[in-house]
């Protein structure tokens, strides 16, 4: 693959950095950190790490609430240290895609500081102002992802300030032109700084309707999915009018414009709507927008053969000429090996779940962790540290579970991440499963997980070809991939039973067995596939 297209089919390996590595003994994670394990990333055989918010923050949403777009968080480390860590990556032929979260900032960043004073400041529209309806109340009936109104009064003012997060991430005004400038000027300032692209938070969250109109209601047979339940009362709505606004492709558009000027560089949206997959396809089509995105999609409690095959059917058939990024967890959602294991332990599921995200067609995103089979960490309510988990506990307990540090040595202190007590516990579980324990055995979920990436990369079938879903038995996930004048059939057994899938209208020329995964095998007219078994073979 070329400089421009590196992406396409790409492996990215989300990195975390409060929970990745402590190299300085304050219990957090931090650049330098990331530094001394990029040799380990390197041998997982991944082309790309997203690593998550590093910039200066109050940290009230452990980064995601940004106070200067263009500066290094202390906590992480200095300016210096995020140069040293791009030079060592592109050494190792690793690309670097940061977080840009670009629909709101921190209370405490200048521009707010300065819009919330008056009405008639420079920055005065730069934020989402409305006036209070005559009673005084919250200009309409918008909803805040973490809880309660998504309007904020400021007496200075006296007028609400919108927050589609919590009530200290005032949203961006994208109607205003300065704004977006601004906020394009701050993405230049790291494509010039050697970045290689850019994870998009809440892309869907930066226009909001002007007429402030009020969502309608969600009927109750309809509330969940994606993250929410009838818990929060944010699944109440269809979120049409504070969400993925039509006005949101214009400013890709315009973002795309300038990523064009850094050859390779890319971008990756998060895209989160009432139809996750439409948007996905609109706002990756043609070449003048995002290169790809993801969305919450696998992301879900929903795990079936017949769920995933629905899912990227139903995005294969309407995104034309875009592309898909695809992830089953992220440092949002409780771990997969939890969610989609339900409480089965077996490491060859684990295996399946790897070689089955590695196999679709499109990107790929794995987060931190995944190599090792990590299950969800208990929390107990006194560790809580997200206020998302705070504000929900118990029915949600939030998203701390799945963002506990990582386990790098099972007999030393804190697993290895730290010399003291880390910002999260480190479950003994996790220690368990440390990487050093895992390098040294060739059946490890860690060593499949590096020879499976090792084996894709002469795969150009897997990396770049078209998928074609085939009908199975309900534990099976069975499709074809092609490519030039080449094709695969790829199955794998989702259950822990024994099952067959019938190829007597195949005719299949070779067994690939060098994939590393627990491998099924032809018998007659039909594949033989243990639990969590996976199947490849070429098809003539």
């Amino acid at each position: 693959m070329g400089q421009v297209t590196w992406w396409r089919g790409g492996i990215i390996y989300q990195v975390y950095p409060r929970s990745l590595m402590d190299s300085n003994d304050d219990g957090v994670g931090d650049l330098q950190g990331i530094i001394a394990k990029l040799d380990y990333i390197s041998s997982l055989n991944v082309d790309a790490i997203w690593i998550s918010p590093f910039f200066r923050s109050p940290m009230k949403d452990f980064g995601y609430d940004i106070s200067d777009y263009r500066d290094i968080d202390p906590m992480f480390g200095t300016m210096a240290d995020f140069d040293e860590l791009i030079a060592k990556a592109h050494g190792l032929n690793i690309k670097i895609i940061i977080d840009q979260v670009l629909s709101h900032t921190s209370d405490q960043h200048d521009w707010f500081e300065q819009s919330r004073q008056n009405r008639t400041n420079p920055k005065a529209d730069w934020y989402v102002w409305a006036d209070p309806k005559e009673d005084g109340s919250a200009p309409n009936n918008w909803l805040a992802i973490f809880g309660g109104c998504a309007w904020e009064w400021e007496p200075r003012r006296q007028q609400y300030y919108l927050h589609n997060f919590l009530k200290s991430q005032p949203d961006l005004n994208f109607h205003c032109d300065e704004l977006r400038q601004a906020v394009l000027d701050n993405v230049e300032f790291w494509l010039k700084k050697g970045v290689d692209g850019f994870r998009l938070d809440a892309i869907t969250f930066c226009y909001h309707d002007e007429q402030l109109r009020d969502n309608p209601a969600k009927p109750k047979d309809q509330r969940q999915g994606r993250g929410f339940s009838e818990d929060n009362p944010y699944a109440y709505q269809y979120h049409y009018y504070n969400n993925t606004r039509p006005q949101t492709v214009g400013f890709i558009e315009e973002l795309r414009a300038l990523i064009n000027r850094y050859p390779g560089a890319v971008t990756l949206g998060e895209v989160s709507s009432e139809d996750s997959l439409a948007t996905m396809a609109e706002y990756t089509q043609g070449d003048d927008r995002l290169h790809m995105a993801y969305s919450f999609e696998l992301l879900t409690d929903d795990f079936s053969a017949a769920y995933i095959r629905q899912t990227v059917e139903e995005l294969e058939a309407s995104i034309g000429d875009g592309w898909p990024c695809w992830a089953i967890g992220n440092h949002d959602v409780q771990r997969v090996a939890t969610r989609w294991g339900k409480g089965e332990t077996n490491p060859d599921l684990v295996k399946m779940l790897n070689g089955m995200l590695f196999s679709l067609r499109g990107s790929i995103c794995s987060y931190q962790g995944e190599e090792l089979g990590l299950t969800e960490a208990p929390i107990e309510f006194d560790q809580l540290q997200d206020p998302f988990g705070i504000t929900f506990w118990p029915m949600f307990k939030g998203r701390d579970g799945c963002r506990t540090p990582m386990p790098w040595t099972k007999d030393t202190e804190q697993a290895g991440f730290s010399k003291v007590t880390p910002w999260l516990p480190i479950p003994l579980a996790h220690a368990e499963k440390a990487v050093d324990t895992q390098e040294t055995d060739p059946e490890s979920i860690l060593n499949s997980y590096r020879h499976f990436l090792a084996w894709r990369k002469q795969q150009p079938i897997l990396i770049s070809g078209d998928i074609r879903f085939v009908n199975a038995n309900e534990s099976i996930l069975a499709f074809e991939r092609h490519f030039e004048e080449k094709k695969m059939l790829v199955l794998f057994n989702l259950s822990n039973q024994n099952t067959v899938f019938a190829v007597d209208t195949y005719q299949l020329s070779a067994e690939l067995n060098e994939h590393g995964l627990l491998a099924g095998q032809q018998i007659g007219t039909v594949v033989e596939l243990p639990p969590f078994g996976s199947y490849f073979a070429n098809i003539k």
